[in-house]
């Protein structure tokens, strides 16, 4: 199915995230059976871990919760309250996505739009470069070839960050953002290959905001959050703005080694390619509601989890207890916190889990937290 702009309907518009990883597996429902509390103690002995809290639900009612280590370093401030508030990170490009897909759906906009009418100010401005040539779609699948203003080393360094995430208070404007990105080398040609770039989402974020001509917060609660009463979650955009209530904190070792408390990271940093705060309920009331398209149809709830050619969006695996499982495994993650939530695709079990770390390498992490979804979900 094609969508397109109805007629005279004319489309305007960290230490950081990680890629958002879709993993597809094949075969039976998921059964799960597991001690999510056991998991979590198991998964908070992975050094570097501080913290680790999970939930599971299945037909939307909670089966399962556990929470493990402490909310502060050394084991200060006790244990992290289960059913807390915790950073997303690039979970959060999905939400985005499907906001955006939601206007292509009502006819508002297109999926071969171009930025540079849409944003017309980035290619007047030079912020893109050949913003004329990227469509909406190649923004959404990062084939735009626009590259990252991030960066892939957290505390900077040679090819690493371009913004410094131990400034808490400085406002970065996603055109900032923007700006950021238009120094370094294009990654490919537009459409020719996958090259994550958080500017991708940084740019639809804006495109949102033309659009509708409300804020991407505004936009994501009233057509996201507030209908599948995803009431403790929201998104942060700029300082002071954190997370709400008690939480796990994460750390990061500045140049000097030092471990920096990064509870405070700077929103500006998130918006739209990772700054949504919220529960292992109301993740996974969002990924039950995706999978079950009712959120979007099929063919445009494809347009996120498909990679041109229609091959599955994937970090490479073969899905979860030897490739049996059904479902997604989606990461999202900065300096302090890596977040994951496991979702079937049938939207019948998600399994959301988020953990507070305190080193640089956090290579051993996320595969123990694949380790935990598998004691749970995977269990006989």
């Amino acid at each position: 199915m094609k969508y397109r702009k109805r007629a005279g309907v004319v489309g305007l518009a960290c230490a950081m995230l990680t890629l958002a990883v879709v993993q597809p597996a094949a075969a039976q429902d998921v059964r799960p059976a597991g001690d999510v509390r056991r998991a979590m103690a198991e998964l908070a002995r992975t050094p570097g871990v501080v913290g680790a809290i999970a939930g599971l639900y299945v037909d939307g009612r909670r089966t399962g919760q556990g929470s493990a280590g402490s909310r502060l370093l050394g084991g200060k401030g006790g244990a992290i309250p289960a059913g807390s508030r915790y950073r997303i990170g690039s979970q959060t490009k999905t939400m985005v996505g499907t906001v955006l897909l939601r206007l292509v759906a009502e006819g508002r906009l297109g999926l071969a739009d171009k930025l540079g009418d849409l944003l017309p100010e980035v290619a007047r401005r030079d912020l893109v470069e050949r913003a004329g040539e990227i469509t909406v779609r190649q923004l959404l699948q990062h084939t735009s070839g626009i590259p990252d203003w991030f960066g892939n080393d957290p505390a900077g360094g040679e090819g690493g960050a371009s913004v410094d995430i131990f400034d808490f208070t400085t406002y970065y404007r996603p055109t900032d953002l923007v700006r950021i990105s238009r120094g370094q080398p294009r990654t490919g040609e537009p459409g020719e290959k996958f090259a994550y770039s958080n500017t991708n989402y940084t740019l639809i974020g804006m495109i949102i905001e033309r659009v509708t001509g409300r804020s991407l917060a505004t936009e994501l609660k009233r057509r996201v959050f507030t209908p599948l009463r995803m009431n403790d979650t929201y998104l942060t955009f700029r300082p002071p703005q954190g997370i709400e209530g008690p939480h796990g904190h994460g750390y990061y070792p500045d140049s000097r080694g030092r471990l920096r408390d990064m509870h405070r990271f700077n929103a500006s940093y998130g918006g739209a390619p990772g700054g949504v705060v919220s529960t292992t309920r109301d993740v996974s009331a969002f990924f039950r509601a995706f999978h079950q398209d009712r959120l979007l149809p099929p063919e445009l709830r494809q347009v996120l989890t498909e990679r041109p050619g229609g091959s599955p969006q994937s970090g490479g695996g073969g899905g979860l207890c030897g490739g049996t499982l059904k479902g997604s495994l989606v990461f999202g993650g900065t300096a302090g916190f890596t977040a994951m939530t496991f979702a079937s695709f049938d939207g019948r079990t998600q399994y959301a889990v988020s953990t507070t770390h305190s080193v640089a390498d956090t290579a051993a992490i996320g595969p123990a937290m694949v380790k935990s979804a598998e004691s749970v979900l995977c269990a006989t």
